[in-house]
């Protein structure tokens, strides 16, 4: 009985596969940026005059910058189609999200989607980074409806068509976990953007398509595309809004898949690394049930960090054991500070969290008008931190009352502030980096370099010494100012750092990371020009992770987006050990004591590394 229902199961999707649909496919239309809305809705109103379009996809990249105004416009645009439409976020939707990723859902409904259509299962899924610029990476919840999903399909040979910004390849972190799952069923293809071109892939043999973008680039009307789904082959086709429809550039075979079969052995991550650097290995490590943008503080016996599902966790440091879990009501980009047994953090949930050390119990909570994804740094039994509302504020440590808060930031704050010689510095993503009176909030000063918001000096934790403050951007130059006027002293673009960068325990070396190259620099703080003391070739690939260089024991330590620890001798000025602990990025790395780091990871991962000095 149960094999007869399977075959009348396959017999109604074979039957339903027959019969001919389209949709249309929109992706990367950027709304915020110069012609994004405008070309959206020339797309909008040339689909809704198309009475055989089915439904619409879009599959990631819908704004700019992530921020309310620009998700509000979309949705606004979007209420217009006359079709069923889904969405996921792309990069530019997570990464610089004011909200965390929270108005995102909030404001078009979900990350994720599952729909049929003739006997075919769409499946779309977000792809991060959330919050850290790195590498893309299918959020753990993510992970858990798409394996739910795929695991309660009726009938294992339906034909699936996956939805996501990135391609299935190394630009996603997580890549392989997805394709494996896929593998699982009848995947007939993967669907994305973020290339913003026309392309076909194949991804260990899943067909995949790359759409063009939305926009209009150099051309004087943007484009999306056409897709004919027939019982035997998928059809893409560009479409020019109010004019034409190319012949079809691309198709898909469609039919059962079998991914079983052959012995090709596809390329996965690879940890062999560890085993070349046998005096480093995990003393603890354990994998938390959900993604990790923070850090981990650390006091006394106790280390903290949060996660995306909304959670300050305390653990024994020398152990790993959860010692306490509280629950916020947003997720938690945060990285937790702690100083006289308190633990302060902020949620996305508009509100700061003052929590006791050793029980976990709120000890006061401070709300704010809009999510917080900024760390705090404190000094003076005051607490320094700066929201998505365009407000910084000091305030008292042990009541959390207010002090005095500066009501001039351009957009949100996203980094931990530096408190330097009476000073407060911080960048925003408004393209300003900023100087306040510790005591007072008071400006001091206020650096603007660029018109684009993008190159803002805004996710690097500034560092200091000498009189200077030394900030890293996505403009790729290294600059230093003087702390008291915020003249430039330099702005180097010679080497193509980013958004990392540290301190040595002395303040006589600022440290940085190439972008392009993957070699560390370490550069005189003291000197009047940027002088480079040395240079390691740390051989670290493409490296655009913000984590901050730390150093202790005479070692600098350096987080990677791939998952890696990198340990240079400060004295020889070579690689002493790497440690893979993960693919994805390294938050950050927190010494703690002689021998010992803690690291945690954006994946999830929270580790206890230990190695012989």
């Amino acid at each position: 009985m149960k094999y007869f229902l399977v075959y009348l199961l396959s017999l109604f999707f074979i039957h339903a596969q027959a019969q001919t649909f389209r949709f249309a496919h929109i992706t990367d239309t950027h709304v915020g940026g110069s012609t994004g809305a405008e070309d959206l809705i020339r797309t909008v109103d040339d689909i809704n005059l198309q009475s055989d379009i089915d439904f619409v996809i879009l599959s990631g990249d819908v704004t700019e910058f992530g921020s309310e105004k620009e998700l509000l416009e979309a949705k606004s645009i979007l209420s217009k189609l006359s079709k069923p439409y889904y969405i996921t976020p792309g990069n530019h939707d997570s990464k610089w999200s004011e909200s965390g990723n929270n108005d995102f859902v909030r404001i078009l409904g979900a990350e994720g989607f599952s729909f049929e259509k003739n006997g075919f299962l769409f499946i779309g899924t977000a792809s991060g980074p959330n919050m850290r610029m790195a590498p893309g990476l299918v959020p753990r919840e993510q992970m858990v409806f798409l394996e739910s999903t795929l695991k309660n399909m009726p009938n294992l040979s339906q034909p699936i068509i996956f939805i996501n910004h990135y391609p299935l390849d190394e630009s996603l972190s997580n890549w392989y976990e997805v394709i494996d799952l896929l593998k699982t069923r009848n995947i007939q293809a993967t669907l994305l953007g973020h290339g913003h071109n026309n392309k076909l892939y194949s991804f260990e043999g899943i067909p995949g398509v790359m759409g063009r973008s939305n926009l209009r680039a150099k051309n004087e009307i943007g484009g999306y595309n056409l897709v004919t789904v027939t019982k035997d082959t998928m059809f893409y086709a560009e479409r020019t809004p109010g004019v034409q429809t190319n012949p079809a550039w691309g198709k898909v075979p469609l039919g059962l898949k079998d991914y079983k079969t052959g012995t090709k052995q596809w390329p996965r991550p690879d940890f062999s690394v560890n085993a070349s650097y046998p005096n480093v290995g995990v003393k603890w490590q354990f994998q938390d049930q959900s993604d990790i943008g923070t850090g981990i503080a650390v006091s006394g016996k106790t280390a903290v960090y949060a996660n995306v599902k909304g959670e300050v966790v305390a653990v024994q440091h020398k152990s790993g054991k959860i010692i306490w879990r509280y629950a916020t009501s947003g997720k938690v980009y945060s990285t937790p500070e702690i100083e006289n047994e308190l633990v302060v953090c902020a949620s996305t949930d508009n509100n700061i969290y003052a929590l006791n050390l050793k029980s976990g119990k709120l000890v006061w909570k401070f709300q704010t008008g809009k999510p917080i994804v900024a760390s705090p740094a404190i000094d003076r039994e005051t607490v320094f931190i700066g929201s998505s509302e365009g407000i910084f504020r000091a305030i008292d440590l042990k009541t959390g009352k207010l002090k005095w808060q500066f009501d001039e930031v351009k957009n949100f704050v996203e980094s931990k502030p530096l408190v330097y010689d009476g000073a407060v510095y911080f960048g925003s993503w408004g393209n300003a980096f900023y100087a306040l009176d510790q005591q007072t909030g008071r400006l001091l000063w206020k650096r603007e370099k660029y018109g684009n918001r993008m190159l803002s000096p805004a996710a690097v934790w500034p560092v200091a010494a000498n009189g200077k403050v030394f900030i890293v951007a996505p403009d790729r130059r290294m600059t230093a100012l003087d702390a008291k006027t915020g003249t430039e002293i330099w702005d180097s673009g010679k080497y193509t750092c980013r958004e990392s960068i540290g301190i040595s325990a002395d303040g006589e070396l600022v440290y940085v990371k190439n972008m392009t190259e993957g070699h560390v620099l370490a550069f005189e703080t003291a000197a009047r020009e940027q002088k480079m003391v040395w240079d390691c070739p740390a051989e670290l690939g493409y490296e655009i992770g913000p984590s901050p260089i730390v150093e202790s024991d005479q070692l600098v330590f350096v987080p990677t987006c791939n998952g890696v620890v990198v340990a240079i001798s400060k004295q020889t000025r070579q690689v002493v050990w790497r440690y893979k602990l993960s693919n994805a990025l390294i938050n950050a790395v927190t010494p703690l004591g002689p021998g010992q780091i803690l690291v945690t990871s954006l994946d999830g991962r929270v580790a206890c590394i230990r190695y012989k000095i």
